[in-house]
């Protein structure tokens, strides 16, 4: 039946109050596992420099006559000069004074949360840069300098599709992209190649990083431990569709699936020999104000510290 005549309902009552809830939900990925397992430095100058040093091959036949003088010297175990650019990152915004001034829900200030999640934005921004296959660039207008990522330093360790081509360090803080092979099949025997061969070189992966397709493709390589722990006396049995650590010939990798960085590779590292290095931590700074309004910029400036490339493997060209 309808409501009688003249009813007071809340489809025609205007002094009804909005029922908004004091809370905002977020739910955009905000993780940065490849910044959180490096180490950080302080740098110095615009291009960062440091040194690296191999030691020659193990010689079976090294041998000596007895009272013999010595010739000619061995090669000398002399240092390579590597490096890499800074890059200035930045994020801005501003609101207007009556914004400021009306009641909000889920925040006290509306400039205060833009600063809160353009500092998240710009930490994923270094995050995805950071992990990702990208070259460094000096700079020259209106091209600014960018870093290199950690996919495009790595030229030993490798595991490509057909045509694939290895990136690296190149000259002064130029270091170039890897290049994209064919896209193939994620295998258990590309794992155990570049773990092998990591190890043959001297490196001991400690973590790999992957995407959310190919994290579940690791987690059903036959390999894997059960896909069962034992039920309780008095429960269900719990299912394990999940590698969270790979225990390989050469010690255990922890697995870490990465939500927005890799697509096509997968990035082992032994955190050991990647940094970040700061030239200038993250700051926000107040812009002058042009009117009935408060503006503000961040920024932040540093690169991706390669200390041995050796220290990383890649599986790339990933289907």
């Amino acid at each position: 039946m309808a409501a009688p005549t003249n009813t007071v309902t809340t489809l025609d009552n205007p002094g009804q109050r909005e029922d908004l809830e004091d809370v905002i939900y977020r739910i955009t990925p905000e993780e940065t596992p490849f910044l959180n397992a490096i180490g950080n430095k302080k740098v110095k100058a615009r291009l960062h420099d440091w040194q690296t040093r191999t030691l020659a091959a193990p010689d079976e036949t090294n041998a000596r006559l007895e009272g013999d003088d010595v010739g000619t010297l061995d090669a000398p175990n002399l240092t390579t000069r590597v490096g890499v650019l800074c890059q200035i990152w930045d994020k801005s915004g501003g609101t207007s004074g009556t914004t400021e001034a009306v009641d909000l829900a889920g925040r006290a200030s509306e400039l205060d949360e833009q600063k809160m999640l353009k500092g998240i934005e710009l930490r994923r921004d270094i995050e995805k840069r950071f992990i990702g296959n990208y070259a460094s660039n000096d700079e020259s207008s209106p091209t600014p300098r960018r870093t290199a990522g950690a996919l495009a330093w790595l030229e030993t360790n490798t595991n490509r599709g057909s045509g694939g081509t290895d990136g690296g360090w190149n000259t002064g803080g130029v270091v170039d992209a890897a290049g994209n092979g064919t896209p193939r099949t994620f295998l258990e025997s590309q794992v155990k190649d570049v773990m092998a061969t990591a190890f043959t070189n001297g490196a001991r992966l400690k973590m790999a990083f992957m995407g959310a397709t190919h994290k579940q493709q690791f987690s059903a390589f036959a390999g894997i431990a059960d896909i069962r722990v034992n039920a309780p006396a008095r429960g269900q049995a719990t299912i394990l569709a999940a590698a969270d650590v790979y225990r390989s010939d050469f010690g255990d990798v922890q697995i870490v699936p990465h939500a927005y960085g890799l697509t096509r590779d997968a990035l082992f590292i032994d955190p050991d020999y990647w940094s970040k290095g700061t030239l200038r931590r993250m700051s926000s700074y107040a812009l002058a104000k042009t009117g009935d309004n408060e503006r503000f910029q961040m920024i932040e400036e540093n690169c991706l510290i390669c200390e041995n490339e050796l220290g990383g493997a890649v599986i790339s060209d990933l289907a």
